[in-house]
């Protein structure tokens, strides 16, 4: 996406403030915190600011990107009829943790991603209770890699089989966020909760705002509400 492309989005969003005692006005923030989800590093994000005459810290940066993060909506509600899911290990503050994410295989809608310290059957199967609270999962066909989320399964009474090859979608996803998490994983040094904030604000920029080739250039909340 182009750099005009990117602010004129901006300037065209709903400006009501999720700040309090900022001095920098909302559409600048939400201009800066896009860039960092898009792919720019902090400290990118602050040297193109600066070239636009905005002065702003590193910290202060960082603090933009968290405080919207909390304020972003969960996903539109899905009835998907495939879900791919999967789970993959990342760094947070020198310690392994485990990223799941389950993706809607037509509309490509990110549907959940969260944080676990571990993987296995009792992660599975809290992460898919997330997804059940979420989004009309009934009756759909859970796509998965490993047996243990077969188990996870069966205790929502979900159906699902092994399969390697619709799953690509969420193969794709995860070399999008790993890719984006290279350029930044050495922030996540609070704890894992600070993760989970930057993942949720990560799931709106690529449901909402991420243009999805595979969807002509829809985004996946469009493909999934027209």
């Amino acid at each position: 996406m182009q750099l005009a492309d990117l602010l004129r989005k901006t300037l065209d969003e709903d400006s009501q403030d999720v700040w309090e005692n900022e001095r920098t006005p909302t559409p600048v923030r939400r201009f800066g915190v896009r860039l960092h989800t898009a792919g720019l590093s902090i400290r990118e994000t602050v040297a193109i600011l600066d070239l636009l005459g905005v002065d702003r810290s590193h910290g202060a940066v960082w603090n933009w990107v968290h405080t919207l993060s909390e304020a972003q909506s969960d996903p539109p509600t899905a009835e998907p009829s495939r879900v791919a899911v999967d789970e993959k290990q990342i760094e947070v503050d020198g310690e392994k943790k485990w990223l799941y994410a389950a993706v809607d295989t037509e509309s490509k809608l990110l549907l959940e991603v969260d944080v676990f310290s571990r993987r296995g059957t009792d992660p599975a199967a809290a992460f898919l209770h997330r997804l059940t609270q979420k989004h009309d999962v009934a009756d759909s066909v859970f796509l998965v890699d490993a047996g243990a989320y077969l188990t996870a399964l069966s205790r929502h009474d979900l159906s699902g089989w092994l399969d390697y090859r619709i799953r690509n979608h969420i193969e794709k996803w995860f070399q999008t966020v790993t890719m984006r998490i290279d350029r930044f994983h050495s922030f996540w040094r609070g704890s894992q909760s600070s993760a989970k904030q930057w993942l949720r604000r990560f799931r709106h920029h690529y449901n909402h705002e991420r243009p999805n080739q595979a969807l002509d250039g829809k985004t996946p909340a469009e493909e999934i509400q027209n």
